[in-house]
């Protein structure tokens, strides 16, 4: 049985997101914050369409992409300013808000800003930043490692758990095949479903190819709205997008990063997954 997460915890002005409860909930947001003034534009843009569409909506932006390809691809603004923009949009929005940390010193200092706490792939095993993040008392989403098999995660939400109780979830992301290739197994919803805990699918980054473009990653977004249906399907909690309203000129992941004009029919069609599978299984709705 899945333990539901609260996102968003004691805000005057913001409702509470609850994954792994009956609403399926979207993550979304470009890439990386490339400006203010950007962020700020596509978090209001995916609130209103989330609004539109009914779906319980996380803003998510990266203040630091610290696993680029190239030693000099863009990286983001920074920890200080991207806080500061996460936490404006947050206030003057509200909406809740999650990003991606590195370091158990930057859980610490994200967990001043953000509703939620996300562990990048390639850091899933990290002891001490999982111990950290948990003991901020947030909730944390552990995104899978390429290299993990599904079950391998159970004790990534042990030391997530040492740290703290704010609660745990995980999120897929396709696992490697070979070179430059990921591939998804939509057993692995299964199997981390089993342990208990909310479960999102990552649907852009799963149609990335690492690396493959030489000094960047290259993908296919043509094939995310595929994949996220399937997940759907299966039963997650809730679906990742990285959405941009420029892909192709995007600072970061311009090759799997979805035109928000295609994002409303993409989400209905989602929703009507989600409540086709919801209504067939009666009280027993998750993976």
């Amino acid at each position: 049985m899945t333990q539901p997460l609260i996102v968003l915890k004691n805000k005057v002005h913001q409702q509470p997101v609850v994954l792994g409860g009956p609403a399926l909930v979207l993550i979304a947001g470009p890439c990386v914050i490339e400006s203010a003034s950007h962020a700020h534009k596509m978090a209001a843009a995916l609130k209103e369409i989330a609004n539109h569409v009914g779906l319980p909506f996380v803003f998510k932006a990266s203040f630091d992409k610290a696993n680029r390809t190239a030693v000099d691809a863009f990286r983001g603004p920074g920890l200080d300013e991207g806080l500061e923009i996460l936490g404006d949009i947050r206030s003057s929005l509200g909406v809740c808000v999650t990003t991606d940390v590195h370091t158990p010193q930057q859980a610490i200092r994200a967990a001043e800003v953000v509703d939620l706490l996300q562990i990048p792939a390639f850091l899933c095993r990290q002891t001490d930043l999982l111990v950290e993040a948990g003991r901020t008392g947030l909730p944390v989403n552990i995104k899978k490692g390429q290299f993990q098999a599904p079950w391998d995660m159970a004790p990534a939400i042990e030391k997530v758990r040492t740290g703290g109780d704010g609660g745990v979830m995980l999120t897929e992301r396709g696992a490697s095949f070979g070179y430059n290739n990921l591939v998804v197994d939509l057993r692995s919803l299964v199997a981390m479903a089993q342990m208990g805990v909310p479960v999102c699918f990552d649907a852009t980054h799963a149609t990335q190819s690492p690396g493959s473009a030489g000094r960047h990653s290259g993908g296919d977004r043509r094939l995310a709205p595929v994949l996220a249906r399937g997940a759907v399907a299966a039963g997650v909690d809730a679906v990742f997008l990285e959405v941009h309203d420029n892909p192709d000129e995007a600072l970061s992941d311009a090759a799997v990063q979805l035109p928000i004009d295609t994002l409303e029919p993409l989400l209905s069609s989602l929703m009507a997954f989600h409540e086709l599978r919801r209504l067939s299984l009666g009280d027993h709705p998750h993976c």
